[in-house]
């Protein structure tokens, strides 16, 4: 089975315009990624757009492959068919289906609580290669890891044919992760999700919002980079290079890079582990 390498991108933020993406992308291009993934905004169809006109983009201009994040919870039905119009009609026919976050005064339809509902649906009603997400280290709102495991379960049962994890700084818990989840009788790819942490901010935001674990090696680069911007950007780019490595050492799938729009992170990490992902 071929290894492969991917980016996610996200879309800039409405004050922003939408042209510093591809500036993004233009610098992305290098790493010549077997596809890159661009995140969609909560809340309605009309979030759509952003995500539509870069995934097209993506896909056609770029002629990279490009996967389409579609989170279900605040989607009805018809809304769900007609996003999936849109993008078909773009050429773009993987989708990395979600159950996306609560957000507050957004409609709550109920058609899709879970994200095994919104791929049986979209597998039911056109020839899309489907994406799911899942969690090393548990799903932040689950009640426990085996009700997480058995909804990933689920979700493969569904549909899903390839799995994207969260991020995680400890690759002891991914490959315990990949031990259960082998032992579920889930065989499709997983592929690691790696974010490399370039500032202190952004550390502090993701252990809030994830709750991913911090090995003392990671904690010790904090404390010792930490208030030196170019030094923890280094630090960063080299710590996620040294799980690339372990990772691919112990036979992973593939490698999910989170890229925060960042071209020269990416394209810095590529270089160092090009020739191992591409062995």
């Amino acid at each position: 089975m071929k290894r492969t390498f991917s980016l996610e991108i996200f879309p800039p933020k409405r004050t922003s315009p939408i042209e510093t993406i591809y500036r993004t992308l233009d610098g992305l291009r290098s790493t010549q990624p077997d596809f890159i993934s661009v995140t969609y905004g909560a809340g309605g169809s009309q979030n759509a757009g952003n995500t539509l006109d870069i995934v097209s983009k993506v896909q056609n201009e770029y002629q990279i492959p490009a996967v389409a994040h579609l989170p279900g919870l605040h989607l009805s039905k018809d809304e769900v068919v007609q996003i999936l119009e849109r993008f078909s009609n773009a050429g773009v026919r993987d989708i990395l289906a979600l159950r996306g976050d609560p957000v507050d005064g957004a409609p709550m339809p109920g058609d899709f609580p879970y994200a095994a509902d919104l791929i049986r649906f979209i597998k039911g009603i056109g020839d899309f290669h489907v994406n799911a997400a899942c969690y090393p280290e548990t799903h932040p709102s689950a009640v426990s890891e085996a009700d997480d495991l058995r909804h990933l379960k689920e979700k493969v049962d569904a549909g899903a044919e390839r799995l994207i994890t969260q991020l995680f700084f400890d690759n002891d818990k991914f490959y315990r992760f990949r031990d259960i989840t082998d032992a579920l009788g889930i065989q499709v790819p997983i592929e690691a999700g790696i974010m490399p942490v370039t500032n202190k901010k952004q550390i502090e935001r993701m252990v809030s919002i994830c709750r991913v674990h911090l090995p003392k090696k990671f904690v010790r680069l904090i404390d010792r980079f930490g208030d030196n911007p170019v030094a923890m950007r280094d630090a960063g780019i080299a710590y996620a290079v040294n799980q690339i490595v372990d990772l691919l050492i112990a036979g992973v799938s593939g490698i999910h890079l989170y890229t925060m729009n960042n071209p020269y992170v990416a394209q810095e990490i590529y270089t160092r582990v090009v020739t191992l992902i591409r062995a």
